[in-house]
């Protein structure tokens, strides 16, 4: 019998299944594509290309959840449904969700400017970006490089560093003007806007008005040391030069080799930037969507405003505030994803059929990327393969 995911931590039995740990409960209709991705992904996983968490949910019931692989491979740890995983550019709808929370309490509009809460920017942008440019990512603000070799030792050093980047941001384009560069203020100034309404910390605030609202009882930012010693948090296994995989929480010393991540190590982070990151599992980010969808978190009308297409990506896709929108198979489909050494995550809502679906990942692997597994996933619940044409 498949069990409703409720406000409470669950308590699950399972039965192995090729290198996994899992269970499944009866099938919609369509069964039959959800069987093709769940042998897809325990194909890979007994192939070494995935260690994780998949999960397909329908109406609020599991119908699908398999864990594959070591949350801790050190400790003898190995990932379950509950484990916890990063969630990197995956928790950036947090800060969404919140600055919408506080609009819809007239706490701020959508149309301020920066400089209506926060001080010390330059006049172009305390008066020309507005916290709809911040959310739509249309700012036109440019922040410097990173530094990814920086290890951090507290959150007040995370803090103040982000906030001192934030603040050496400079108006590189057109406020509302889209933009293919990715700003890393605009997610900083959202949660320094959040800091500044409502006189707590963005981590805090996401704690109480977003985790505890939901029933996110597994998610945090945890720290560092949490991070190590937490036996239901997975680690990232992140591939190194020369073609190892090593725990990046244990090997601070060595990035990754990839040229889009290149240096890059998540364990650096004492804790996630304000604006990005957390952790959560699986159970929790289909709690989460419930609490989007039957007015937990935000009333409907300003639901509506999260999800509503903002600006044109492609043919049928689109982006919102914080996350993306598309068209596939008539119906809408609302997904963020995120990734970094050894880590991916990504949580997609099918609102007009009830489907759920979660992927979470704790270990690089060749040739396979976590975008193969989305549109696998895409195409189990919608019917449209995966590849171009596949909107609309």
């Amino acid at each position: 019998m498949d069990k409703q995911i409720g406000r409470r931590p669950l308590i699950l039995g399972g039965s192995a299944l090729v290198a996994g740990i899992g269970r499944a409960g009866p099938m919609p209709p369509g069964a039959g594509a959800v069987e093709a991705y769940d042998k897809y992904v325990a194909g890979l996983a007994a192939e070494g290309k995935f260690s994780g968490v998949v999960l397909l949910s329908h109406r609020g019931r599991t119908v699908l959840s398999r864990s594959y692989g070591w949350a801790d491979r050190e400790r003898r740890i190995r990932n379950h449904e509950g484990t916890a995983f990063s969630l990197t550019s995956a928790g950036k709808p947090f800060h969404a969700v919140a600055m919408l929370q506080l609009a819809q309490r007239g706490a701020l509009a959508l149309s301020d400017p920066v400089g209506k809460h926060l001080t010390g920017f330059s006049q172009d942008i305390a008066e020309r970006v507005t916290v709809h440019h911040l959310l739509s990512g249309t700012s036109g603000l440019d922040t410097p490089p990173e530094e990814v070799g920086r290890v951090f030792r507290s959150r007040d050093e995370v803090h103040a560093f982000y906030q001192r980047r934030a603040r050496q941001a400079t108006l590189a384009g057109v406020p509302g003007l889209p933009t293919t560069t990715h700003a890393e203020a605009e997610v900083t100034l959202a949660a320094l806007i959040v800091e500044a309404v409502t006189g707590t910390t963005y981590w805090d605030y996401v704690r109480r008005n977003i985790f505890e609202r939901s029933g996110m009882t597994s998610s945090a930012f945890h720290t560092r040391p949490q991070w190590l010693t937490g036996r239901d948090i997975a680690h990232p296994y992140m591939k190194v030069a020369g073609g190892g995989v090593v725990d990046a929480l244990r090997n601070l010393g060595q990035g990754s080799p990839y040229p889009y991540v290149l240096g890059k190590n998540p364990g650096r982070a004492f804790v996630d930037a304000p604006g990005d990151g957390g952790f959560a599992s699986a159970p929790d980010l289909v709690r989460f969507a419930r609490a989007l969808s039957d007015g937990t978190l935000l009333d409907r009308p300003w639901r509506d405003v999260l999800f509503a297409p903002k600006l044109p990506h492609g043919p049928a896709s689109f982006g919102a505030y914080g996350l993306a929108v598309e068209i596939a198979g008539g119906q809408w489909v609302q997904q963020r994803a995120g990734g970094n050494p050894g880590v991916g995550a990504n949580w997609t809502i099918y609102p007009d059929t009830g489907w759920v679906g979660v992927i979470l990942v704790n270990r690089d692997a060749d040739g396979v990327a976590l975008a193969d597994l989305i549109g696998r996933e895409t195409w189990a619940v919608t019917g449209v393969p995966p590849g171009p044409g596949a909107g609309g």
